[in-house]
């Protein structure tokens, strides 16, 4: 009964980590390998090992298909059950099973398993109510210490964010509950690449135009609407004729080509400028048959072009693919890695993998997910040490050509803080870049923070504090374009500077305790963006630093007399209101 297939190091490393977490604990893990490192061989070892029934799921038949007959290259036996492929197996100690299949037949599976491996678990919800939740409830109402493993190349979705709570080496990913409480392991795609493991990916800018999708208004997610998309590229009929024109060019020495089209409409576009008999265009409405005979025929390479629609991101495998054209828009890094990954694989004669971007994505292929919406074109994965526990973050950000950052968008440190005492859940470091300040006990909080974490007492909403403040005769609203300091002996005085030219004076006294702290506590924590917070004892040297103090979004003040004082200083501020130089 030996093994058909010798495990790459990486591979037994996945393996070796999955038996040490679950030996000392019940939580859930994934772990992340990227599109092409063989999480087959995996979960085969794993099933192998394993000396108790075990469930393996996957979201389509032909990853059911491909995960039993690795298995089963061991010389062992195990079951499938799954609609698509005709058979409803459960009698094995391992079943190879669809998620809709097993979620339609529950009371199939109402022995004690050990162990359920999800393959491709980043579409694993924190709804208990969808099928897998339902799913992992069943299998836990014999076995209350069910344990869960989920394997995914993208732990990060738009709608969900992280998909776990805590990473191996030592920072946290969410503050919330997730499907997945621990990521075990963890490969990059450089180091497959770097070793020979997938092919290299060889990207050239397009040049013939670009879609310009920036212009249309984003969901909470970061992504476009289908009818807006479809109403954008009604103008674009001679740029996307031209873009077919060059794929086709560049597929000439090519074995197989895969388009990722924005929407339906648009992919049928795709399909009818390039060759007939040559192409095959499948979205999610192509039935399931025709969809199995098309992807067979590329397969093949009687087919060159593949023309698809969000379908076949995950779970599809066509070694050959060498060239991938992508018109479509994204916000997500772990979606366009994806994307790219689909031409990754190794096959004879196939020296490297095209990679062409039309849609203007702008991503570094070999950057981290950074786990927030991108919040601008320009910005890119920076890293940001916490000044508090050392730990090196990743934000998004700007930096200059020698590679210093001039700007990022962290909110909080990702580190964890050593516990000294054993099986204490792990703690998140409480270091804040950005905050807002608890007006009842001094606390800093998220930006987002209704009450505060400390004394929970309610936070004022900066958008109420704006809306009362516009309504008052008396009180000025100034959108803040940036500060200028000027020393006075002990005395420092802070200049606003409004976008419309409008200026608004405060003083802050060094000589008193008091005011000094308050300056401190305002500006020098916010030094470099919290980044290197200061503690000034003198005007003058407050001054000399004033090219690195942040500067309030919003300020309020109210006249008293013939002056106006200032009363309130919005930092960090995210709402309705449009902050200073915005459109």
């Amino acid at each position: 009964m030996s093994s058909r297939f010798q495990l790459r190091p990486y591979q037994q490393d996945a393996v070796d980590a999955t038996l040490k977490h679950f030996r000392r604990s019940d939580e859930a893990a994934v772990i992340v390998l990227p599109t092409g490192a063989g999480k087959s061989l995996v979960i085969a070892e794993l099933a192998r090992l394993a000396r108790r029934k075990i469930l393996v799921l996957a979201h389509v038949k032909e990853l059911v298909e491909q995960n039993h007959a690795k298995y089963e290259s061991y010389g062992l036996s195990g079951g499938i059950f799954s609609a698509g492929l005709q058979r409803k197996e459960v009698q094995q100690q391992v079943t190879f099973a669809s998620v809709q299949s097993v979620a339609a037949n529950l009371e199939h599976f109402t022995d004690e398993y050990s162990l359920l491996i999800v393959d491709e678990c980043h579409r694993i919800s924190d709804n208990d109510d969808s099928q897998y939740g339902k799913i992992i409830a069943k299998l836990k109402q014999a076995n209350p210490t069910l344990k869960v493993l989920g394997l995914t190349a993208t732990p990060y979705r738009m709608a969900m964010g992280w998909i776990y709570r805590y990473h191996y080496r030592g920072f946290v990913r969410s503050e919330q509950d997730k499907p997945f409480q621990h990521c075990i392991y963890e490969l990059p795609l450089s180091y497959m690449i770097r070793h020979g493991f997938l092919t290299e990916p060889t990207l050239i800018d397009a040049t013939v135009t670009q879609y310009d999708f920036s212009v249309l208004p984003e969901n909470r997610f970061g992504e476009y609407s289908e009818a807006d998309i479809n109403q954008l590229l009604g103008k674009y009929t001679r740029v996307t004729r031209a873009i077919i024109e060059q794929v086709e060019e560049q597929a000439a020495a090519r074995q197989g080509v895969m388009i990722f089209a924005a929407t339906r409409r648009h992919a049928a576009e795709i399909a009818d400028y390039l060759p007939a008999g040559q192409c095959a265009l499948i979205t999610g409405d192509t039935p399931q048959q025709e969809r199995d005979d098309l992807i067979s025929r590329f397969k093949r390479k009687q087919l060159k072009y593949l023309v698809n629609v969000a379908v076949l991101t995950t779970g599809f495998d066509a070694p050959h693919v060498d060239f991938i054209a992508i018109l479509r828009p994204t916000q997500s890094v772990s979606l366009y890695q994806q994307i790219v990954g689909r031409g990754l694989r190794l096959a004879e004669g196939k020296e490297n993998c095209l990679v062409i971007d039309y849609a203007g994505n702008q991503f570094n292929l070999h950057h981290p997910e950074v786990g927030e919406k991108r919040p601008a074109k320009d910005t890119k994965p920076v890293q940001v040490f916490c000044p508090a526990c050392g730990f090196a973050n990743v934000f998004w950000g700007r930096s200059d050509d020698q590679g210093n950052v001039l700007e990022h968008f962290g909110r909080r440190c990702q580190g964890l803080l050593d516990s000294e005492t054993a099986n204490i859940k792990p703690m998140q470091c409480d270091y804040r870049f950005r905050f807002k300040e608890c007006p009842h006990c001094n606390a800093e909080n998220d930006i987002a923070a209704r009450n505060c974490h400390q004394c929970s007492e309610a936070i004022i909403d900066p958008d109420d504090q704006l809306r009362d403040a516009l309504k008052l005769k008396d009180a000025m609203v100034m959108r803040c374009a940036g500060i200028s300091l000027e020393n006075q002996g002990s005395k420092l005085i802070v200049n606003y500077h409004g976008e419309d030219g409008e200026e608004l004076r405060e003083q802050f006294d060094f000589s008193k305790q008091a005011q000094r702290r308050l300056f401190n506590r305002l500006f020098a924590r916010r030094f470099a963006q919290g980044r290197a917070p200061q503690t000034f004892n003198t005007a003058e040297e407050a001054v000399s630093f004033a090219a690195f103090l942040t500067a309030p979004d919003f300020v309020i003040a109210r006249q008293k007399n013939r002056f106006w004082r200032v009363q309130t200083r919005l930092f960090d501020y995210q709402g309705r209101y449009r902050k200073a130089n915005q459109l």
